[in-house]
């Protein structure tokens, strides 16, 4: 039988109320996303204006009085000879870089690890990255200082070793548990900080000093070729970031979605693993381990950007971080000079139990 005339107008109008309704789903989705990208483009902006307001901060602090002004931004480029060249180039641009990309892949580091386990109290050193860097740094710098670039091989290999082996013994099915993961490197970093420990009290004091001052983590002794490997680091790491993001998106939404929309979870949580315990390890390797500037970076990027965009924005983030505090640690009222990484302990404290307070309230509200 024909359907009345009522209820084909009605059937009708459900369509159009429908397709009306999905007209202006789509069409606060396209706002809310040229919202959130015009927004994502002031904070970058703003923080590459910061990036060069604290390079030029890092170079002119300290007194110029005798180096000429035209010879300042030449000598920055190699392009002067003598005092210029010493103060500027060699010096100053060499710590001023190595803090903005150490801080850089730290930050990478951390809002890879926060993105991954979704938890923004996650970072590199919860499978002891640090703890393994120290361990072979302080057998380089107790037993052979005088190798070439030794320290900071030294902590790269010992940053790997110890991923390599947390990862071996976090193995369950094909794949990782994250569950073991954490503990696997809890107990593994405990065994590096006992290592560690136990050669302070075999060195001389002048060995102890220099162990201290690396495992604070400092820019003081950063050169152009440390500044290269940390370039060539941050920029192989932003690409694999960059293969990885459509992963991690599908990853945020969970393990069950993800393998729905076809994402390869084993294979994408291991290589996310990799590439950030790569970033961590080849920034400590140079700096020696920077504290907090990994956890804080990530939860800063979301908090001004929100989750989608936030692995990209904590990278410049971690830079503004180490490069601010290594000014202060240099040139700030009543505590300079000091080594970069007590200040950025100092300072990433107590947003870190700014954090744990919020997220206790959260899971109790």
């Amino acid at each position: 039988m024909p359907r009345p005339d009522g209820a084909r107008s009605l059937g009708q109008a459900s369509l159009d109320t429908a397709a009306e309704l999905k007209a202006a789903t789509a069409t606060r989705l396209r706002a809310a996303h040229r919202a959130g990208f015009r927004r994502a483009r002031l904070v970058t902006c703003v923080l590459v204006l910061m990036l060069l307001a604290l390079l030029v901060a890092s170079i002119l602090l300290g007194g110029v009085e005798r180096i000429p002004a035209g010879d300042i931004l030449p000598a920055a480029f190699g392009m002067r000879t003598g005092l210029a060249d010493y103060v500027i180039f060699r010096i100053r641009m060499p710590r001023a870089l190595a803090a903005l990309l150490a801080g850089a892949l730290f930050g990478l580091s951390g809002a890879l690890y926060q993105r991954l386990v979704r938890n923004p109290l996650a970072t590199p050193d919860m499978i002891g990255i640090s703890a393994g860097a120290g361990a072979g740094a302080t057998t380089m710098l107790l037993f052979a200082p005088a190798v070439p670039f030794g320290t900071s091989m030294a902590g790269i290999g010992g940053a790997f070793v110890l991923v390599a082996t947390v990862l071996a013994l976090s193995r369950r099915g094909g794949g990782v548990d994250t569950y073991r993961l954490v503990l696997v490197g809890i107990g593994l970093s405990a065994v590096c900080t006992a290592y560690v420990n136990y050669l302070f009290t075999v060195a001389g004091q002048h060995g102890i000093a220099q162990v201290m001052r690396w495992l604070v983590g400092s820019v003081n002794d950063a050169t152009w070729e440390g500044v290269s490997t940390l370039a060539g680091a941050l920029a192989a790491c932003g690409l694999c970031t960059a293969l990885l993001s459509r992963s991690l998106g599908g990853m945020a939404l969970g393990d069950q979605l993800a393998l729905g929309l076809g994402t390869r979870v084993g294979a994408a949580r291991i290589a996310t693993l990799l590439v950030g315990a790569a970033a961590a390890a080849l920034a400590t390797g140079v700096t020696g381990p920077i504290g907090f500037v990994s956890l804080v970076s990530g939860p800063i990027a979301t908090r001004l950007v929100g989750a989608d965009r936030s692995v990209a924005l904590a990278v410049p983030i971690g830079g503004v971080i180490v490069l601010g505090a290594d000014v202060l640690a240099q040139h700030g009222p009543l505590i300079s000079p000091v080594p970069t990484g007590v200040l950025t302990a100092l300072l990433g404290a107590p947003y870190f139990v700014w954090l744990i307070l919020r997220r206790r309230q959260g899971a109790t509200a």
